[in-house]
């Protein structure tokens, strides 16, 4: 497939600017563009008095700065106690220290975020989807009310990309984002080797199956292993290391435009990110001088690059959701078709977690994401002629960086793929009317039956895996279901069950949900069955004891149960009562559309 072919997408209208009036040379100076056309709204004239008196009061030095200085938000998605976003003030530190110096004024601000390693298998993970929403309600508030004329975000965990990048699409003033960067790998004394967050969740499949063992056998007990593992997994800040959500959506991005080169493989604690920080500066000038807006670089083409990078690399199904809502929010039109049709021709080279052994801190070493862009532009998958924040386009951005070493093992030839195609399967069926998203690398084959086990809850699930109820030796679908982003409320990711069946070798069960998995997860899996249990969608009325068939050579997914009988299963079924009515879980509920455009909130 070559995306140059592809056929451009119209451009988007531009929004209507509210300053132009107030400028006093129009909208240019000297032949320039002005760079301050939103923030001489309040700061030309006298027309907001209290608002430059307030400027003033924030750090304004002086008059000739009032009036002719960009005002640029710095939107950090930082707090304490994770450690994929601890780290992130000091970096919009560093943003801001340099847009001084470049003679602009910069304001940093916050936007709120959830941990979904912490939250994983609880009730605050149904809280994790919908901050994608509140991050890009946060941005363009504090963009368009402020009046910022530009904005440099810096994202760290998993629904902050996505976010970040529709609260762009939405204020289209100039934008950059700066990637918080991955998490260092961690090591195991009894286990002997590199472990990371996965690590945890998939030992303890391994304990509860009681199969947990150290590298010497009879050292160490089960509960030292824990121990070890969860004190030692994650040794410092930045985001989950392997090809998990956090780093395929940052992969995606820079595949786009809209970050510097090697921003997502740039590690977080590195001196390299921190110089980052200090070109985001540089950057932001440039769009500015040239009009760089996200609806530019937002087109057909650059969603392509993301859906390229996406399936080479075995990234995460939580992109489709986060795709197809950043695609929605631009205006943008990306179906889960276009999925299928990228997964189809692009071959997963990848060997990174979880399915295989390498991480981020990996890929860096030899030669990160510029590397890979530049091997992928040169067989003609990937579009190296889309524009991008620095002003020039991808393949002019990647030009100065090395060819990917002859002797790395990360990413394998073309011409010997772990597997032909993409390993995103797009699925319909009686099951699933509305399409469904398998995430099959090949290592567990391509097709799946087995007799249903059915569960209205993942705690019900997590309370079998935890007692020991799945038997080994028949084939079994496990289908957990009311977890939709209408019913869990918040489509919850599913981690803990479906890492502790791997950690348990429970490799006769394939696992299917109307919610979602993390990007760790790995094996027989298939998510996002729309419609939704809670909006009676066939998975709804399925039924312990009925067969399914999972089939991503047919892309396929059904249970041996006739038409007339499902309508029959309809008729009769009646929806749950509500498990949330107050509070932002039910707002959420009530405005969410379905999985399969994306989960966004703002379809009207």
């Amino acid at each position: 497939m070559d995306p140059r072919n592809a056929e451009k997408q119209q451009e988007p209208e531009e929004p209507r600017y509210l300053s132009f009036k107030h400028l006093p040379d129009g909208t240019m100076r000297d032949g320039k563009l002005a760079l301050n056309k939103f923030s001489s709204t309040l700061t030309n004239a006298h027309d907001f008095p209290g608002a430059q008196a307030m400027l003033y009061a924030a750090g304004v030095p002086d008059k000739t700065a009032m009036k002719t200085a960009p005002h640029v938000g710095i939107a950090s998605v930082w707090w304490e106690g994770n450690p994929c976003n601890m780290h992130l003030l000091d970096l919009g530190k560093e943003i801001k220290a340099n847009i001084l110096k470049d003679g602009m004024l910069a304001w940093q601000y916050n936007t709120i975020g959830v941990s979904d390693g912490i939250t994983m298998g609880g009730e605050g993970m149904r809280f994790s989807l919908q901050t994608r929403e509140i991050i890009a309600d946060s941005i363009e508030s504090v963009t368009c009310a402020q009046h910022h004329d530009a904005c440099i975000a810096i994202p760290g965990c998993d629904k902050n990309m996505p976010g970040v990048i529709m609260a762009f699409a939405r204020h289209n003033r100039p934008s950059i984002m700066v990637y918080g960067g991955s998490i260092k790998p961690g090591y195991s004394e009894t286990l002997r080797k590199p472990i990371n967050v996965s690590t945890c969740f998939e030992s303890y499949g391994a304990y509860v199956y009681k199969t947990l063992k150290g590298q010497e056998e009879g050292k160490y007990t089960p509960e030292e292993i824990m121990d070890d593992i969860e004190q030692h997994a994650c040794p410092g800040a930045g985001a989950c290391g392997g090809m998990y959500t956090a780093n395929t959506m940052s992969t995606a991005i820079e595949a786009m435009g809209l970050t510097l080169p090697n921003s997502s493989t740039t590690p977080a604690e590195s001196p390299a990110k921190m110089r980052e920080c200090a070109k985001a500066a540089a950057a932001i000038r440039i769009c500015m001088e040239k009009d760089i807006t996200p609806r530019k670089l937002l087109t057909k083409r650059s969603f392509d690059n993301a859906l390229v990078l996406m399936m080479a690399l075995g990234g995460s199904t939580n992109a489709v959701l986060h795709l197809l809502a950043m695609a929605g929010t631009a205006g943008v039109p990306l179906t889960l078709d276009d999925f299928q049709r990228v997964s189809d021709k692009i071959p997963f080279i990848a060997d990174l977690a979880p399915s295989g052994k390498y991480l981020f801190a990996d890929l860096y070493d030899i030669g990160g994401m510029p590397s890979v862009m530049k091997y992928l532009c040169a067989a003609g998958l990937l579009d190296g002629d889309i524009p991008t924040v620095t002003g020039k386009t991808l393949a002019e951005n990647i030009e100065s960086y090395p060819s990917l070493p002859q002797d790395q093992t990360i990413i394998r030839p073309l011409e010997n793929p772990i597997k032909a195609t993409g390993h995103i399967e797009i699925l319909r069926g009686n099951l699933a009317p509305a399409g469904a998203v398998a995430k099959i690398t090949g290592k567990e084959g391509l097709k799946f039956t087995g007799r249903a086990i059915v569960f209205n809850k993942e705690h019900e699930l997590d309370t079998a895996l935890s007692e020991g109820k799945i038997p080994r030796g028949e084939n079994l679908v496990l289908v957990v279901r009311y977890e939709g982003p209408k019913g869990g409320p918040g489509m919850p990711e599913q981690l803990k069950a479906s890492a502790a069946l791997m950690g348990a070798k429970l490799d006769n069960v394939a696992l299917i949900t109307d919610g979602r998995y993390s990007g760790a997860s790995h094996g027989f899996i298939v998510g996002h069955i729309c419609p939704e249990a809670a909006v009676g969608g066939p998975i709804a009325v399925v039924r312990t004891g009925d067969t399914i068939t999972i089939d991503a050579e047919k892309n396929r997914i059904d249970m041996d149960v006739s038409d007339e009988e499902i309508q029959m299963r309809l008729r009769d079924w009646e929806p749950p009562k509500p498990t949330v009515t107050r509070g932002v879980l039910a707002k959420y509920a009530r405005l969410v559309g379905d999985a399969s455009h994306g989960a966004m909130t703002d379809l009207f």
